[in-house]
């Protein structure tokens, strides 16, 4: 555990971690300091960042489980301890740390007897578990257990639709917040005549995240969703200018995907996430909110689809264009 002195700045406003502490690997602590703030700032703050930290943040989930021949959810398995159901709400509670986007497969295969735990998952390179010794299930006699699985990155809380599933396939309900709760605290004090404020905020991660990672994300969410406020006047002008002149460079994504084609890339492109990209982060959000997470996925995307983005405009066009010729010469190398 790490504690420091809290120190009041009346010059300009900073922010700082007072206490950090792990609890177990499935719970991380943070508590953070910002100020100096006027009265009423600190509230507002708080009260932002808990609904961000709580509702707006990605985390990665175990979403579907497969059983070979099992005819519904609450049987059991010969040779297991645990029902099929038990299996499942153990899968829930798995927690994962990744930057994918969109699903991946994983699976599980032993042989009994044996505890199966999370060591036992076979994951795409791209996952992290964040504690290998939780509990999936135990195998009570010499039987081979196989489970497909399929893992998700998404934001929130996401309840399985009630099917009948025939082929053995299950969903799992998926809590994929990474922050478990926070809370945030004001103190106030008196600065000669002035009434000035702290903001005490307090973070519980379920340890695929940092206290600190988490408050980073969830302030750059928060300014991402403000954003397009600050352009509006800006986006006004650009369109009016450019309603009847749109000029783009002399390349296009089409040429750029068959250069790629051509060098047998395609495999590599699909694993190439946007983030690799080092695009600015308000064009970096618009195309994750328009499904587009892979750069194969943006090279198979018109340039008349980029622009019907919601806030693109053109001279995000060609800073993609730019930074995608780029890539096209490395590929030829």
């Amino acid at each position: 555990m790490v504690r420091e002195k809290v120190r009041v700045s009346t010059r300009t406003l900073q922010w700082k971690c007072v206490e950090s502490r792990v609890d177990s690997k499935r719970l991380y602590y943070g508590r953070f300091i910002l100020s100096p703030l006027k009265k009423g700032q600190a509230d507002t703050i708080g009260i932002a960042m808990r609904r961000v930290l709580l509702g707006e943040l990605e985390g990665t989930c175990i979403t579907r489980a497969k059983f070979d021949k099992i005819p519904h959810e609450y049987s059991t398995i010969v040779g297991i301890q645990e029902s099929v159901h038990e299996i499942l709400m153990n899968l829930k509670e798995i927690v994962l740390r990744s930057n994918l986007y969109g699903t991946r497969d994983a699976s599980i295969c032993v042989k009994g007897p044996g505890y199966v735990t999370a060591e036992d998952i076979i994951l795409p390179p791209s996952v992290v578990i964040i504690d290998n010794t939780q509990h999936i299930a135990n195998l009570t006699e010499p039987i081979n257990l196989c489970i497909g699985l399929q893992i998700e990155r998404n934001r929130g809380y996401c309840i399985k639709r009630l099917q009948n599933f025939q082929d053995g396939s299950y969903p799992i309900d998926a809590v994929f917040m990474p922050v478990r709760n926070a809370n945030h605290s004001i103190h106030s004090y008196l600065n000669g005549n002035e009434k000035h404020e702290i903001l005490f905020l307090e973070i519980w991660t379920n340890g695929s995240l940092t206290p600190k990672e988490a408050l980073y994300e969830a302030s750059r969410n928060l300014i991402d969703l403000f954003i397009p406020f600050l352009h509006a006047e800006e986006e006004n002008f650009n369109l009016e200018r450019n309603q009847h002149k749109v000029t783009l460079p002399l390349f296009t994504l089409k040429n750029i995907l068959a250069k790629l084609r051509k060098n047998k890339k395609e495999i590599e492109l699909k694993s190439f996430f946007i983030d690799q990209l080092e695009l600015p982060p308000r064009i970096y959000n618009c195309l994750k909110r328009s499904n587009i997470h892979t750069l194969l996925d943006l090279l198979n995307t018109s340039q008349e689809d980029l622009m019907k983005i919601e806030h693109f405009r053109v001279e995000d066009v060609k800073l993609i264009l730019n930074i995608l010729e780029i890539e096209k010469h490395f590929a030829e190398i």
